[in-house]
Order: C-alpha cells, then sequence, then structure tokens
C-alpha cells in the first residue's frame, strides 16, 4: 500500500521560508513524477512545482524564482524550498506521486498547512 506523508508546514511571516517534505513508503517503482499542489482557501487545488524523475522542474508563474522543487528517488522523496513567501501562498500544501509501473497511477498525501501572515 502506498502512503505519502507530509511535514514541514506551520506558520511563517511574510517574507519568511519554510521547507517541505514528502515521503513515499510502499513503492516498488521510482515514480515517473512528483508535485506540489496548493488548495488555498475557497479556491480549487492548483499546481504549484513539479518535477520529472529525470529531474526536469516545472513552475507555477506566481512561484517561479521563490520556490524550488528538489527530490531523491532514493528516498522516495520530494522536497519544496519555499522562500520569500507571501501571504497568498497561504493553504494546504499536498504532494503527488505519479507512477508510472506497473500502471499508471496517482497517489495524494493527506496536506500540510502553511499560513503566511502579513
Amino acid at each position: 500500500q502506498v502512503q505519502l506523508v507530509e511535514s514541514g508546514g506551520g506558520l511563517v511571516q511574510a517574507g519568511g521560508s519554510l521547507r517541505l517534505s514528502c515521503a513515499a513508503s510502499g513503492i516498488l517503482f521510482s515514480p515517473g513524477a512528483m508535485g506540489w499542489y496548493l488548495q488555498a482557501p475557497g479556491k480549487q487545488r492548483e499546481l504549484v512545482a513539479t518535477i520529472t524523475s529525470r529531474g526536469t522542474a516545472n513552475y507555477a508563474d506566481s512561484v517561479e524564482g521563490r520556490f524550488t522543487i528538489s527530490s531523491d528517488n532514493s528516498l522516495n522523496a520530494v522536497y519544496l524550498q519555499m522562500n520569500i513567501l507571501k501571504p497568498e501562498d497561504t493553504g494546504v500544501y499536498y504532494c503527488k506521486f505519479t507512477l508510472l509501473f506497473p500502471s499508471r497511477r496517482e497517489y495524494w498525501g493527506q496536506g500540510t498547512q502553511v499560513t503566511v501572515s502579513s
């Protein structure tokens, strides 16, 4: 059974930094891609950043230059370094693993709350 566990959320002042972590267990094959998504209050979940198994990263325009996604394939873990945080970065952050073998499946973490005060 695949499980994703996130950590690292919290309360921070605008301009501050946080580092989110997401570790997966029960995975037999390396994921094809991993990502972070934000669900802000009253809004739909949206993409923040993704990274492929080969290390290609993609970012939402709103976080480009402030956030950095990285991964450790040997640990089946993905990280999100968030700098220069803004109040609009507030919400629940979810990690997602996309597995390609033995079949394509997506797994989500339970979410971690990030609150940025102005």
